[in-house]
Formats: C-alpha cells, structure tokens, sequence
C-alpha cells in the first residue's frame, strides 16, 4: 500500500468512528503540531500517542458531530499532503464550524512520525468561543 492509500484508510476509519486505528499508526515518538493560532496551539508538539490521543478526545468534546472531509491527496512518497474541510458545532457556543484545512503527514515504515495542521484558526476561535475549551490533562 503507498503512503496516500495508507492516509486515505486513516481518514476512512475517522469517519466510521475507529479513532484506534490513527492511534494505532502513529509512530510512539510522533510529533503532532496544530496550526499556529489555534486554541489547541498552546501545547504544541503534541509528543506521542497518549498525548494526541487527548487532544483529539478534546476537540471531539468541544466540536459536537466533528467531522473531516478530506477532498484532495497529494502523494510526496514520504509525505502526503491532504486538503479539505471540517465541520461541526461549538459544544458551548453552538456556533457552525466549516473551515478549510491543509494536512501535512510525514510518515516512515508504515508510521506516522509527524503531523502538520494548517486552518483557519480564527474561525476555530469564534466556534470554540474565549474560554469555552476543556482542560488539558
């Protein structure tokens, strides 16, 4: 399997609800980043599984119905490149959430070793309104 197919099947089980199956592929050094901006920003790099494991139980609980839409696959061998969208509404402020994202995934032997996000993170913001977000661990 190449590296887009490997990402595609990431996305795929995302959006059946098996969040194991990124956790699984993520190599137990990964460095996880979210965009500059970002309400989730301020703990970047997110360092290995249980740490992105955490972040992503985050966003699931400030974002009801989250959803990603990946629309483009640029494979770049060891990185692949995913354009698309998400959706979803603020938990707190019942805001819509439909913003564009840029994925850079840089993988090696079948594992994820690190994550780039771009977004609108200014959009994320007003969703998630100021001081809406759940704790960090």
């Amino acid at each position: 399997m190449n590296n887009s197919a490997f990402v595609k099947g990431l996305y795929a089980a995302a959006a059946r609800g098996e969040g194991g199956v990124l956790i699984a592929a993520l190599h137990s050094a990964v460095e996880w980043k979210e965009a500059e901006g970002s309400p989730y920003a301020a703990a970047n790099p997110y360092i290995g599984a249980d740490a992105v494991g955490a972040l992503l139980g985050r966003i699931a609980t400030d974002i009801v119905d989250f959803r990603l839409m990946p629309q483009t696959f640029t494979d770049g061998g060891d990185v692949v490149v995913v354009e698309g969208r998400y959706t979803g509404t603020g938990a707190t402020t019942k805001k819509s959430l439909d913003a564009p994202f840029a994925h850079v995934w840089h993988l090696r032997d079948g594992k994820v070793m690190r994550f780039q996000q771009y977004t609108d993170t200014r959009q994320w913001t007003q969703v998630l309104g100021a001081g809406s977000l759940t704790p960090e661990p």
